[in-house]
């Protein structure tokens, strides 16, 4: 089967529809699918509900997308460095779907893992519960939280042999893993391809039965939300 594209176009070729539902990996904007999200721009596909940490910053990341209002809601944990999504919203233009960060991991997993639904006591008593069934365990109450199981989900990772078999590095391996098995298809991009038998079995975090379509997104620039420094102490 045929794994490796291209470009992120050739590899979304006939995947893209208006009014899909996509997960996308990345923390921040670390290990972010930011060739895949361009190509996404590119194509112009709207109305979407994209489940992810966070929607990115202006002009990087998601925000991208919403800077030219392709994105129709957003299901997301942390969205407090975009003002443009801050915008939308306030306008009505954006729904949201606020998630707390571990339920949002979770409800990736178990979409992934074809679990319907699962109960938690996050946000028992709060907005997060409004609407939401509650049950009893034990004499504590619980939530139900439904899985999430997306038309296609996009990730990046740091190393993929050409089965597809891949490595995230360090931060980048927060939420990519879950969502990547989260969707009917996932298309995933990479710093290097190596040839299959490269990599340490035991290194692997997510197999290649889970990869369906990969690039070679090289060279990426590592773009940081906040720089702090400090002066270099003297000698």
């Amino acid at each position: 089967m045929k794994k490796i594209y291209p470009d992120a176009a050739a590899a979304l070729d006939g995947l893209l529809f208006d009014g899909m539902h996509i997960c996308a990996g990345g923390f921040g904007l670390c290990g972010i699918p930011e060739r895949l999200i361009d190509a996404i721009r590119d194509a112009g596909t709207k109305d979407l509900t994209i489940a992810s940490n966070n929607a990115g910053i202006d002009g990087e990341g998601l925000g991208k997308l919403l800077r030219t209002k392709q994105v129709k809601k957003m299901i997301s944990s942390y969205v407090g460095e975009n003002k443009e999504f801050e915008r939308q919203f306030l306008a009505k233009e954006l729904e949201v779907e606020f998630c707390p960060q571990g339920t949002l991991a979770e409800r990736c997993r178990a979409g992934g893992a074809g679990i319907p639904g699962f109960y938690t006591k996050t946000g028992v008593g709060t907005v997060v519960a409004e609407g939401k069934e509650v049950k009893q365990f034990d004499g504590e109450d619980y939530i139900l939280e439904r899985g999430i199981f997306a038309d296609l989900c996009i990730i990046k990772g740091w190393k993929a042999d050409t089965s597809g078999n891949l490595v995230f590095r360090k931060t980048a391996r927060n939420f990519n893993a879950p969502m990547a098995t989260a969707g009917k298809i996932c298309v995933a991009e990479v710093e290097e391809i190596v040839e299959t038998g490269t990599l340490d079995p035991d290194c692997i975090h997510l197999p290649g039965i889970y990869v369906k379509r990969l690039i070679d997104g090289s060279p990426y620039e590592k773009k940081i939300e906040f720089e702090t420094t400090r002066e270099r102490e003297s000698a």
